[in-house]
């Protein structure tokens, strides 16, 4: 996501290597491009003259930071301006006081609110809060059907009475049994339509009249760029909402939609969809979204991912094996589906700050290289893998391993000799040197793939949300952050 504003936006900096400040003068082209950066990225226009109007405010009237460059600085003041128009810090969903919490979801027709729904309640059940879901459109064919199926699919209830009944009825009824069965919180899925219309409208109205919901999420297509904003907008006009779902931000290279919503409606961004998968929908987080935005990367949102999946007793065993150089394959291979666990390789490799630079293509080699690796490791006895060295004399071992994962004896060789420096630079690390990368997935690891960004020295904001207050509750005791 957002790489085409992020590779414009390198351009502003540019214009401003090579400065000794920031003057009146050289300001100009660097913003320019700043606003040809935000326009191509569908922005809305209101939203960028006010965007370049204040970074050029703040610019001209910063003070020289000393071991800072121009350039670097005006990264910084384009970071904060990035993290000011989307809403400044995470805005979660209201709990009530007294269950159930009721929460509405409205949209038009094919945003994905119907999987959204479903992502909600299974980030809601993460935090232990139980939920139902409640079918009430009863006018796109199979859309209860695909709601009763998500449900099994994440273990949440789905309470639904056909596509015969009337929406208003149905969520009444779910709200009721929800109170009755000591449910925390009911999802309402609603009725879409190709376009705003008065009886998608009227019928929202009525429906959120009835069960007096205590969120209303308008779930919005982030590919649709500035034409989001205005819809929320709309929807804020006339329905009143309270918070925004930005779906398919995994597939919007330019980020429009999520630098316009907060800006030109008036309501937060609160979830972000970023992948098909059931479990892709991450809370917002501006200062984090903004890191990204700049290429800069997301720690803790690669932290978070890594502590839903890691167990810490299981972490501590894998620290001692790679520090004592008994990291075997089959350590290996349960790494690699833990990576699995967490995401698409490429969505995860972006999440680290400096690898924004690397292509789809290389994304997709270390991805094949994944899967080859993970081909010839299956095709090893349980011996093997846990004595690499075993392949390492053994050229009969690797010939067999080739023909029974479909590749040459040359790349099981290649595996076993990368695996063997790997091992060996992980325990070189563990005792506090630092020697080079091996290739175990071709060159995706150096710096030149991954390309050189200017940081600002002692910028905190820059590790992408370092400062953020907000931190998702965790259970310590049977989670942590493990070895990746």
């Amino acid at each position: 996501m957002f790489e085409a504003l992020a590779d414009r936006l390198e351009g502003a900096w540019k214009k401003l290597r090579g400065q000794d400040k920031i003057s009146q003068s050289n300001i100009q082209e660097a913003l320019r491009e700043v606003r040809r950066a935000l326009l191509e990225a569908d922005v809305n226009l209101q939203v960028v003259k006010d965007f370049v109007t204040e970074v050029e405010a703040k610019a001209l009237g910063s003070e020289v930071i000393a071991g800072v460059s121009p350039d670097q600085q005006f990264i910084k003041i384009v970071y904060d301006e990035l993290v000011q128009v989307m809403g400044e810090e995470n805005v979660p969903l209201v709990q009530a006081e007294q269950s159930p919490t009721v929460v509405l979801m409205a949209g038009l027709q094919g945003t994905g609110k119907t999987t959204a729904t479903a992502k909600l309640a299974l980030h809601l059940r993460k935090l232990e809060r139980s939920c139902l879901m409640v079918a009430t459109d009863v006018y796109r064919p199979a859309a209860i059907d695909q709601l009763v199926t998500l449900g099994k699919q994440i273990d949440v209830p789905v309470f639904e009475l056909g596509s015969d009944a009337d929406p208003v009825e149905i969520a009444q009824q779910g709200v009721e049994r929800a109170r009755a069965e000591g449910i925390d919180t009911v999802i309402i899925d609603t009725a879409g339509r190709l376009q705003i219309d008065e009886d998608m409208m009227a019928e929202l109205a009525r429906i959120k009249e009835t069960v007096q919901p205590l969120e209303t999420l308008l779930v919005v297509d982030s590919m649709t760029g500035q034409e989001a904003a205005n819809l929320t907008r709309t929807f804020h006009e006339q329905i009143g909402i309270t918070g925004a779902i930005l779906t398919k931000l995994d597939g919007d290279s330019r980020g429009g939609a999520a630098l316009s919503v907060r800006h030109i409606s008036g309501a937060p961004i609160k979830f972000v969809g970023v992948g098909e998968k059931v479990e892709a929908l991450q809370p917002f987080y501006p200062d984090r979204m903004a890191s990204r935005i700049l290429g800069m990367g997301d720690v803790l949102t690669l932290v978070e991912k890594a502590q839903e999946e890691i167990d810490l007793a299981d972490a501590q065993k894998m620290q001692e094996k790679i520090l004592s150089a008994n990291f075997d394959f089959t350590d290996f291979l349960k790494q690699m589906r833990l990576l699995k666990n967490m995401g698409s390789l490429g969505g995860i490799i972006k999440l680290i700050p400096g690898m924004n630079k690397l292509s789809d293509d290389q994304l997709r080699q270390g991805e094949t290289q994944l899967k080859r690796c993970e081909a010839m490791i299956n095709s090893m006895t349980r011996q093997e893998r846990q004595n690499p060295d075993l392949l390492a004399s053994s050229p009969s071992r690797r010939r067999r391993i080739a023909n029974g994962s479909g590749y040459k004896e040359a790349d099981v060789s290649k595996l076993v000799s990368d695996f063997q420096r790997m091992r060996n630079m992980m325990q070189q690390m563990g005792q506090g040197r630092f020697p080079g990368m091996p290739g175990m997935f071709g060159d995706m690891g150096s710096p030149a793939a991954a390309g050189n960004r200017p940081v600002p020295p002692g910028w905190r904001g820059y590790s992408g949300g370092a400062t953020s207050k907000k931190k998702p509750k965790k259970d310590k005791k049977k989670k942590g952050f493990g070895t990746l």
